[in-house]
């Protein structure tokens, strides 16, 4: 999974839009873009979405956060229509995940649903208090999948003015990204960078994903279909990149006792085959 696409659990024409496009999921979204007086419609109106024919898209729905008192009622309003996951906004920690984990099996079995089949990402850095609970998600959730990290509402919750100068990210955004990565590479789940909100600037957005990529980020969160295009292409390996990954894995089957092997010139070691195997990982899925 390279894409996410936000598309508002409102508007079908959006989806509809979205479901014909590229991008490898796509998130009907019941929280921030979605009005309050219009919210209980877009239960019902996600819920149909969630029955169109299927395609190999796969398809989330973000609740509202649980301080809310709406996220029972839009988990049972979509849960019968089976989405392939739930995305928790403003998740303090592990804690969350498990109390939704816990909801998600009574659904499920409400529903006739496979227990444990509806995957959980979270957005991990909305509020100063999340930043706390990174290391919180080890363990929590055998259906945790991936950890995203957004910039805006904690833009909001510092008080802050901006959270971009200059087409980089001011300090305490740098810092709340690289603490998502690092939290989601320690429950062993996918980092999901954050949304790049500048629509008309391609360019930015294309070296943004590619940074993203090159930090160990699996995957990028988007909120218009034309931004689709460049992030799957920054987030699939290159050529030079598939024929590195094949011939170190080639090697290290040759010689499965080795720690480490001279490839091409240079030394290679088990740091790399996991490099490699991740590549090689990306074009499977």
């Amino acid at each position: 999974m390279r894409s996410m696409l936000f598309v508002p659990g409102d508007s079908p024409r959006k989806f509809d839009k979205a479901a014909q496009g590229a991008a490898d999921a796509l998130i009907l979204d019941l929280e921030d873009s979605v009005a309050p007086e219009k919210k209980d419609e877009a239960r019902a109106l996600t819920r149909t979405m969630l029955q169109a024919p299927r395609t190999a898209q796969r398809r989330y729905v973000r609740v509202n956060a649980l301080d809310s008192d709406r996220t029972l009622g839009d988990l049972a309003a979509v849960m019968p229509a089976a989405p392939d996951g739930v995305v928790l906004p403003k998740s303090r920690g592990g804690e969350d995940v498990r109390r939704l984990g816990l909801w998600l099996d009574a659904f499920e079995a409400a529903a006739g649903l496979a227990a444990g089949t509806t995957r959980i990402v979270v957005v991990a850095t909305e509020t100063a208090g999340a930043i706390f609970g990174l290391a919180s998600y080890q363990d929590c959730s055998p259906r945790l999948e991936g950890l995203m990290w957004g910039a805006e509402d904690l833009a909001a919750s510092l008080g802050a003015s901006e959270n971009r100068g200059g087409g980089a990210l001011h300090s305490p955004y740098r810092l709340a990204r690289d603490l998502c990565l690092m939290g989601a590479a320690a429950a062993g789940v996918t980092a999901i960078d954050a949304v790049y909100t500048d629509i008309d600037d391609l360019a930015g957005l294309e070296q943004d994903t590619r940074a993203a990529r090159r930090d160990g980020f699996g995957a990028k969160a988007l909120i218009h279909p034309k931004q689709v295009e460049i992030v799957n292409a920054a987030f699939t390996p290159t050529a030079e990149e598939r024929a590195w990954a094949g011939k170190v894995v080639a090697a290290f089957a040759a010689n499965p006792d080795a720690g480490v092997l001279r490839l091409d010139g240079r030394m290679i070691d088990r740091p790399h085959l996991r490099a490699a195997e991740t590549i090689l990982g990306r074009l499977a899925r």
